[in-house]
């Protein structure tokens, strides 16, 4: 079984360091991190998808949901495959 966390942040350049202190302190039961974010020559989307792959127990999946739910501009689901 797969435990994912999929992600979509809005106001990106707003919410960003939020975000990474989040993961940051959840490191440990992140094994694969992947973020997706339009980039053109002069511009950078202030929104963007992250998907992250999890190992741990359910409780710790459940609070790095609710962390990240908590964010402004961050819609998150708990996925299991």
């Amino acid at each position: 079984m797969h435990s994912l966390i999929v992600f979509s942040l809005e106001q990106r350049t707003d919410n960003a360091l939020q975000v990474q202190k989040i993961l940051t302190e959840s490191g440990c039961i992140i094994k694969t991190r992947l973020g997706l974010h339009e980039v053109a020559d002069n511009h950078c989307a202030d929104s963007g998808l992250v998907v992250l792959e999890l190992v741990g127990e359910p409780d710790e999946k459940q609070a790095l949901l609710k962390q990240l739910s908590e964010v402004d501009g961050v819609t998150a689901k708990l996925v299991e495959v």
